[in-house]
């Protein structure tokens, strides 16, 4: 048997002109992963991170905190998240033309921006629109559709699934992914994909053990090496 673990990257930076960086918060969420790991006797065979930059930060930045006896980290391009900026910047404007509802939800997410509210009018916008996109109602050529989203987290697993025994995979992701890969195991609908999503932590752990061609979840959403001044959703 070999065991995959998902690491959500650390705290990023969604409310900033460039959102695909680590912010302090997060370098110290990774460096806590490969503390925890490499304490707890971990040995990965294989170390993989997704080709967007919170996510290989992430991958390096644990590594080092283990003491550098991880594998060189090798990027894989399936694990990078959907374009979480294309549907705020491109696909949220067309549906709020086309929904008076939604409209209203995205004119509160921006205008918080610099609230302490922020999180929460973020979350009530994204939610209908990120459905809106899983269900192919709101499209554009520059985002990338949800099919093909999911279609690529597949393949990776495929892959994974049918290739040699034994192996301790450590994966740096992030929530989509993660989201998308337990639904695949479970057989849950899309749907599910998506609320395990909005549950992912940063920096948290998610486990499964697979062999033959199948997989099973251990754990979801781990968190114990995290303590209060390092837990963050977003």
């Amino acid at each position: 048997m070999s065991e995959l673990i998902l690491v959500r990257h650390g705290q990023a930076t969604p409310f900033e002109a460039d959102t695909d960086r680590l912010s302090p918060l997060g370098e110290a969420q990774a460096r806590a992963v490969g503390e925890w790991l490499v304490e707890s006797g971990l040995e990965p065979t294989d170390v993989i991170s997704g080709s967007l930059i919170r996510q290989r930060e992430s991958a390096r930045l644990a590594s080092e905190a283990a003491g550098g006896s991880w594998p060189d980290p090798v990027t894989d391009p399936r694990l990078a998240e959907y374009d979480g900026d294309g549907l705020i910047r491109t696909l949220a404007p067309l549906l709020a033309a086309r929904d008076p509802g939604f409209d209203a939800l995205l004119r509160a997410s921006e205008a918080s921006r610099e609230g302490l509210d922020r999180n929460r009018h973020l979350q009530r916008m994204l939610e209908p629109l990120a459905a809106a996109y899983l269900r192919g109602e709101v499209a554009h050529a520059d985002v990338e559709p949800w099919a093909e989203f999911r279609a690529r987290v597949h393949a990776f697993l495929r892959e994974l699934l049918a290739g040699p025994s034994g192996r301790t995979v450590l994966a740096f992701t992030s929530g989509g992914v993660i989201g998308v890969t337990v639904a695949a195991v479970l057989r849950a609908p899309d749907e599910s994909a998506l609320t395990l999503n909005w549950r992912v932590r940063n920096g948290s752990l998610t486990r499964l053990t697979y062999g033959g061609g199948r997989a099973s979840l251990d754990s979801f959403n781990e968190t114990a090496h995290l303590n209060e001044a390092l837990s963050s959703w977003r």
